[in-house]
């Protein structure tokens, strides 16, 4: 079984950097701002032939209770909690500070393994901090430098002498058809404070995501697999997502940029939205880029219970959905409360439902009786005088559905009348609420040489 290894430390001290090294990819978010890592991150990290889930964590600190930094402390304290073995990162250009004496204390009590660690060490300046470290208590600290991969040699040897017996392990590599049956990968995503952390908390049923009635607290896409009813979802929590306007720092652009990666890379896409004030503009940016981008859409009015009229909030809701999404006709909505867990089942239902449709495959006989009927009842258009013929019809791939007809002229068929197909294609085959694309094509002429 490989183990879990837990990266702990002050801000600012390179533990998303190391993080980053470890997995081999910028899965967090890495800046100079210190605090920029608040929700824990895993990810399947190799160092040499070891393999094991490294956790990215937020910089311990010393906070006042009930604080965003203290709520933030406490979920560090849940990852050392679940660790095998922990690395506590200082920073060997600094030096060993109060605050790094106060959180060795702390990591003294834990039951896990502590592997000193100091970061920075390159060049004559870290030399004098990482030899101050042995005063912590943790033996001989291991200098490296996280972000030109220093001393990985040194810190392999420490964490495979550390590491529980059998926890070290190589894990074993998947086999080939869990690989393509792999979880359903379902992004949460919205404006700020509209509780898209507090879905997923309540969906998983534990406090493994910050909240607060702070607005902008999510900063990276933190992923987390779940099982709902035996088939395996990876939740993606993401930042809230806001005007590009009003987007001007660049930890802020980092984050924006972080939620759009994890929607290109969504099969599912969720909406969350507040109930009480609507669909805003904001929310229809975001739910045609999903479109554009080719992903399933759900739309989840949050807050539900604090609604007064809620037939009439229903009604605006489909009326603005009809009027500004026609690209997804028939986008399922689902009324919820995230904090209370109402109606949690009903969206769940309704992700599956929309996985399903996405990954429809029409046979072409299917298809093409199906085109004599719709071409039948409304025979397309002619152009200067001309009929366009509608020949073949056949699917080209699903994810999302896209279809290939071809057609005599097909450059001058209308746009209204490629409506009319697409709706008829939703209503026929049930892909309602999904991107379906039609491609026009153009049979090739015989005698054209």
């Amino acid at each position: 079984m490989a183990m879990t290894v837990a990266i702990v430390g002050r801000p600012n001290v390179g533990k998303s950097t190391l993080f980053n090294r470890l997995v081999g990819k910028r899965l967090a978010l890495v800046d100079d701002t210190p605090g920029v890592t608040r929700d824990r991150r895993e990810g399947r990290a190799r160092l040499g032939d070891l393999e094991f889930a490294a956790l990215d964590t937020a910089g311990l600190e010393e906070a006042k209770a009930g604080t965003l930094p203290a709520r933030m402390t406490e979920q560090t304290r849940r990852a050392i909690a679940e660790s095998d073995l922990v690395l506590f990162l200082i920073d060997a250009r600094v030096g060993v500070t109060p605050q790094d004496a106060h959180f060795a204390r702390i990591l003294r009590r834990a039951s896990a393994p502590v592997v000193l660690v100091a970061n920075k060490s390159e060049g004559k300046g870290g030399v004098a901090g990482a030899a101050e470290a042995y005063r912590l208590g943790f033996g001989e600290p291991v200098a490296i430098s996280a972000e030109h991969g220093e001393g990985m040699a040194d810190l392999y040897e420490r964490i495979l002498a550390a590491a529980p017996e059998g926890a070290s392990e190589a894990a074993e590599p998947e086999p080939e058809d869990a690989a393509e049956s792999g979880p359903l990968q379902l992004a949460v995503v919205g404006r700020p404070n509209v509780g898209k952390s507090t879905l997923v908390n309540r969906l998983i049923g534990e406090e493994r995501l910050l909240t607060g009635p702070e607005a902008g607290i999510t900063r990276d896409a933190i992923a987390v697999d779940w099982e709902w009813r035996g088939r395996k979802l990876r939740l993606i929590d993401t930042a809230g997502l806001r005007r590009r306007s009003k987007v001007e720092a660049k930890l802020e652009k980092l984050s924006a940029a972080d939620a759009l990666r994890a929607v290109r890379f969504a099969e599912v896409v969720v909406l969350v939205l507040d109930a009480e004030q609507g669909l805003e503009k904001q929310d229809l940016t975001i739910a045609r880029l999903v479109e554009e981008e080719g992903r399933a859409l759900i739309i989840a009015a949050n807050k539900w219970d604090a609604v007064a009229d809620k037939a009439a909030a229903k009604r605006r809701l489909r009326d603005r959905i009809e009027a500004s999404l026609p690209q997804v006709k028939g986008l399922p909505v689902v009324t919820l409360s995230a904090l209370t867990g109402r109606n949690l089942d009903e969206l769940m239902i309704a992700v599956f439902q929309a996985y399903e449709a996405w990954n429809r495959r029409v046979p072409t006989a299917q298809l093409n009786r199906w085109l004599e009927e719709a071409t039948a009842a409304h025979p397309p258009p002619a152009v200067a005088g001309r009929r366009i013929r509608l020949r073949y019809m056949t699917q080209v791939k699903s994810r999302p559905p896209t279809f290939a007809l071809f057609a005599s002229r097909a450059e001058e068929l209308p746009e209204s009348y490629l409506r009319y197909l697409v709706n008829g294609l939703r209503e026929a085959f049930d892909v309602q609420g999904v991107p379906v694309r039609l491609n026009l094509r153009k049979p090739k002429n015989p005698y054209a040489k």
